[in-house]
């Protein structure tokens, strides 16, 4: 039985492909598609509909093509949600932010959540396996080791504090799209006929419930854990810094 392309991974052409070093065709006909092309397709397929939307046969039929003729360009799904991820991911901000490392570090924080928001499926085509990174990923880790180049912190700390980051942002990213206003109104209500009973049981929760610290709040849900790794890192900042 012929082997389906995804189990025939080469992860050098993965590779390449992703960096856009793979070898060009010297013969044969004109390409009637690209890349770039069909990367986009595969990203508007995953915006408006998730990840799971997101097949080849689905990305040709978009593009009016055969399935077998998109395999000519992208060797399977899990090549092509690589390039959806480096393609959604862009650039990272200019490392300009004047006032040292903790508010370059607070815009390129910012810049990522909102790519988080504006693209959830990134989360899970990013989960739990270890995929090759593209050029953009490796460039906002790059920009966020840069941002805290001037902290005094040793290469092994910037690099966690990184993780700390991106960690938080993506555990508020798995929070929006968990989200389900109906399920959250139902579960809400079997929770306080529950407490009602039991509430004796649970004396703390059932005063932060009653103080409403459970509500929902119009504030910036990055800002709360962000604001705290930062604080955390500026003691370890400190800690470095030479003494007089």
């Amino acid at each position: 039985m012929a082997r389906s392309p995804e189990k025939q991974r080469d992860p050098k052409a993965s590779l390449a492909l992703l960096w856009g070093e793979q070898e060009q065709p010297r013969r044969g006909p004109k390409p009637s598609l690209t890349l770039d092309r069909i990367t986009a397709t595969a990203v508007a397929v995953a915006d408006a509909e998730g990840l799971d939307a997101v097949s080849m046969q689905r990305v040709a039929a978009e593009l009016d093509v055969t399935t077998m003729a998109l395999y000519r360009y992208v060797p399977g799904k899990t090549d092509l949600i690589d390039l959806m991820v480096d393609t959604a991911l862009g650039a990272p901000p200019p490392g300009g932010t004047e006032g040292g490392w903790r508010p370059r570090l607070t815009e390129w924080a910012r810049q990522c959540w909102e790519l988080y928001r504006r693209h959830p499926w990134i989360l899970p085509a990013t989960a739990m396996r270890r995929q090759p990174m593209g050029p953009n990923q490796l460039a906002w880790l790059d920009a966020a080791l840069a941002a805290l180049a001037d902290s005094g912190l040793s290469p092994a700390r910037r690099h966690d504090t990184f993780l700390l980051i991106v960690g938080h942002i993506r555990s508020l990213a798995q929070q929006r799209l968990d989200a389900n206003q109906e399920d959250d109104q139902e579960w809400n209500r079997l929770t306080a006929e529950l407490l009602e009973r039991h509430g004796p049981r649970f004396p703390a929760l059932t005063a932060a419930i009653a103080a409403g610290a459970f509500a929902p709040r119009e504030e910036d849900p990055l800002a709360y854990g962000l604001e705290r790794i930062l604080d955390g890192v500026a003691v370890l900042v400190d800690r470095a810094a030479p003494q007089p």
